[in-house]
């Protein structure tokens, strides 16, 4: 699977595609960077409807690889190379939670995990 990353697309559309893939989890985007099991502070988010493309100043890259298998920390690491932060939060229930200690599950095993709470409070 891929996300694509063109320039001229807003962050809450690449937010949405995220979320397709995986509807029990979401990201934010972040002007800062952090480290595997860190979280970061809402001071630093980046309203979803700025382009990806006023952050992100490489122009080699157009689409990031998603593989369900592949960490919540090396999808989040995966972003750094472009100077923008990325965290994944996941549902439990009505609220959604950063996964910081939780980084070195699948991107696949945190959206079951997200169901499954979110089912018991259904």
């Amino acid at each position: 699977m891929t996300i694509s990353l063109r320039k001229n697309r807003k962050l809450k559309e690449i937010q949405h595609e995220f979320n397709t893939i995986f509807p029990y989890l979401r990201i934010d985007f972040f002007n800062v960077l952090h480290k595997t099991e860190e979280v970061t502070s809402n001071n630093f988010i980046i309203d979803n409807e700025k382009m990806i493309g006023e952050y992100v100043k490489r122009n080699d890259v157009e689409k990031m690889s998603v593989d369900p298998k592949m960490t919540v920390s090396h999808f989040e690491q995966s972003f750094n190379p472009l100077g923008i932060g990325v965290q994944v939060f996941r549902k439990s229930g009505k609220i959604w939670l950063e996964t910081g200690a939780t980084d070195s599950w699948s991107l696949e095993d945190q959206n079951k995990e997200g169901e499954s709470i979110t089912n018991q409070y259904n």
